[in-house]
């Protein structure tokens, strides 16, 4: 269990599942973070990859989101990189960037990174803004880069943060 200022990171177990799926659910989220039409299977399938660590974020008792990383397993190339998403509600408390910051924190002490990434669709301003805050920076325009529920292909921005460079 990692603690933030305000949020509690835990790895995520399925009886996570049902809370993860109905927020990964609401428009604002599924715009973003798509999954299929059986969205708690996509969230189960997270569980079961081995080459992802999934963990459940919590607030004052209660998911409100997931923040989930995974590592470059190359040593000439090593980081790791971070996806992250919240309930709507939830936002603009400065939760997620607490998350992130815990989880980088981590990641820093216990595994060593020095790196990390992260690759919100370009159109997502708002998680742009909110990753900039602790400290990612952009590194470019990655063109088309996922298929969107449009059946069409959307750019992503590649942004990245140095270890010391983590605001907060």
């Amino acid at each position: 269990m990692l603690r933030g200022r305000a949020v509690i990171l835990r790895p995520a177990t399925v009886a996570d599942v049902p809370a993860l799926a109905a927020i990964r659910a609401d428009p604002e989220v599924r715009r973003w973070w798509r999954g299929g039409d059986d969205l708690a299977a996509s969230v189960l399938a997270d569980l079961d990859d081995d080459d992802l660590a999934l963990y459940a974020i919590e607030h004052d008792g209660r998911v409100i989101g997931a923040i989930q990383w995974h590592a470059e397993p190359d040593p000439d190339y090593r980081h790791a990189s971070l996806d992250v998403f919240l309930d709507p509600e939830m936002r603009g408390e400065g939760l997620g960037g607490d998350a992130i910051r815990t989880l980088a924190r981590h990641l820093i002490d216990e595994y060593g990174h020095h790196r990390f990434t992260i690759d919100p669709a370009a159109a997502n301003s708002a998680a742009i803004r909110a990753y900039a805050k602790v400290g990612f920076r952009p590194v470019g325009i990655m063109r088309r880069y996922e298929r969107g529920a449009d059946g069409r292909w959307h750019d992503a921005l590649l942004m990245d943060l140095l270890a010391e460079e983590l605001a907060g």
